[in-house]
């Protein structure tokens, strides 16, 4: 095993983190990145002193980063500077009530549910130990399986759940929300995460009420430096364990050789920056490029997966319209993190993914506002907003661009929710305090990331696209050919992603178990020694 030789293509989270694993595992590492910078869509843009992360901005599910730190035999205390935030986050309703703040804590949250609804703190109780059991149950025995081996999926423990495990496949997460409190705004609350699964609450399986757990009694936390900082040191560390990364090096195809009946992968052709076209052998190749573009374009017809006629009946999840501003002066009436809430959920949820799709005004939107936590990211007496508005997953909607000067739909959009903020969030001056502004379309997901449709997030979390009907991390039809990232198992974010490194390592050893990996990895010297 040790030396082999490896190619990965993609140098976001899930591309830098298998490097990282595999080059301390002992393959010769080759990581090649189309553009110039590291990242993908948890990237960094920077103008006129202002500094933006241009995707990710929710630091949850610490445990995965720990044990991703660990597995490198560092921790994340040495590699990020992590600040809890208190709140959480704030809510922001348009029946004009006032903001909800959830706090960093599960009895503080617990509070803020009561006064919002008699009784509902009991109701939040029973609600967050049914999450927390079902986090554990899914770290323990899911997340972190290829599922090359179904064998542990008939443990006795998990047999006894059945029942319940059924309520929770097929009871969608609105309607298991509904279940335990009344109020609009709260069953929002506990709705909401389905948005960071690339679908609605009203598609993903209950299941994901365990993502509750980690906001409402976990706490929300970020690195102070931006995700940036998390990318940086996760591509420090792939290095200084042996991997090369290249920048500027655009993959072309995937090089593949029949060995006997078997296609086998041998490497790949990439295009460098000055449009040059090289050849780089391999004898693995892991694929952390979005899962359809690697099929679809890398490989040939016949040696597909997923051909293309198969995504016709799988859901991309959102694209979105994101709008990068800076600001004069303080926003006090915002917090780091800000959802802003329709009353009429289904109907904002109908527009982005029911068969007329369009753009929702009003938007269910979310404001990034980091600048309150961290002063380095924007200059002093200016604040830096982020703001995502869910969209179809429709490159033709088009891209964005600076001060306005992206496609109409786009800036359209931006407006509306600028509009949006400074009306429900009592900032009527908003608008003419706007000193920068960048936009961001699904085109520009499409031409810079190959995002499927200009998609955002990845394939959306609905029971069909969820643990092991999920595209899983191996060819069917190409021996050595791997995949990681957001498109494959077990997901979308950036603890997923993560996740899908060691799931590399997993297939790679032929380890079937549904846990992590134990910690450290053992580096090649140590297994010597030993």
């Amino acid at each position: 095993m040790t030396g082999q030789r490896v190619v990965v293509v993609g140098g976001g989270i899930a591309g830098l983190a298998t490097a990282a694993l595999l080059a301390r595992e002992g393959y010769a590492v080759t990581m090649l990145e189309q553009n110039r910078t590291l990242g993908g869509r948890a990237g960094s843009w920077e103008h006129d002193g202002f500094r933006f992360d241009t995707g990710p901005s929710w630091y949850l599910m610490p445990e995965v980063f720990d044990h991703f730190f660990r597995l490198m035999g560092t921790s994340t205390a040495e590699q990020l500077d992590l600040v809890t935030l208190d709140p959480g986050y704030r809510v922001f309703s348009e029946d004009g009530r006032p903001p909800l703040d959830i706090r960093a804590d599960g009895v503080a949250n617990r509070a803020v549910f009561e006064n919002e609804e008699p009784g509902a703190a009991a109701a939040l109780d029973r609600y967050l130990a049914g999450a927390e059991d079902t986090y554990r149950m899914a770290v323990d025995r899911f997340l972190y399986s290829t599922f090359a081996d179904l064998r542990p999926l008939f443990a006795p423990d998990l047999l006894r759940r059945l029942p319940r495990l059924a309520r929770l496949l097929l009871e969608p997460l609105d309607r298991y929300a509904a279940g335990f409190v009344q109020d609009n705004r709260l069953r929002q609350v506990l709705g909401y995460p389905a948005v960071f699964l690339g679908t609605s609450p009203g598609k993903a399986p209950s299941m994901y009420h365990l993502m509750s757990h980690l906001d409402l009694d976990d706490g929300v936390r970020y690195p102070l430096g931006g995700f940036t900082e998390l990318i940086d040191r996760i591509a420090a560390l792939a290095e200084e364990a042996g991997a090369r990364i290249v920048t500027g090096a655009r993959v072309t195809a995937i090089r593949t050789a029949q060995d006997g009946k078997r296609a086998h992968a041998r490497g790949v052709d990439y295009r460098d920056a000055a449009g040059a076209q090289h050849t780089l052998d391999a004898d693995i190749v892991v694929s952390a490029a979005d899962l359809h573009h690697t099929e679809t374009q890398l490989l040939p017809p016949s040696l597909r997966t997923h051909p293309e006629n198969a995504w016709e009946r799988r859901d991309p999840g959102p694209g979105v319209v994101l709008a990068y501003l800076g600001v004069r002066g303080r926003l006090p009436q915002l917090t780091h993190h800000n959802l802003f809430f329709t009353t009429d959920w289904e109907a904002n949820f109908q527009t982005i993914y029911g068969p007329d799709p369009g753009i929702p005004d009003p938007a269910s939107l979310y404001v990034c506002m980091p600048s309150e936590t961290d002063p380095e990211v924007a200059p002093e007496g200016y604040e830096n907003l982020f703001v995502l508005i869910p969209v179809p997953a429709d490159v033709s909607l088009g891209a964005g661009g600076m001060d306005g000067a992206g496609d109409r739909a786009i800036e359209r959009a931006a407006d509306a929710a600028i509009r949006q903020i400074s009306a429900w969030a009592g900032i009527p001056d908003l608008a003419d305090r706007i000193v920068l502004r960048r936009t961001v379309g699904p085109e520009d997901f499409a031409s810079e990331f190959n995002a499927w449709r200009g998609g955002a997030l990845g394939p959306a979390h609905t029971l069909r696209q969820s643990a092991f009907f999920r595209p899983g991390n191996a060819s069917k039809k190409v021996d050595g050919l791997l995949y990681a990232g957001c498109s494959t198992i077990p997901g979308i974010g950036l603890p997923m992603c993560l996740i899908s490194a060691e799931l590399v390592v997993k297939r790679l050893r032929g380890d079937g178990s549904g846990g992590p990996l134990p910690e450290p990895l053992p580096t090649p010297q140590a297994e010597r020694v030993s």
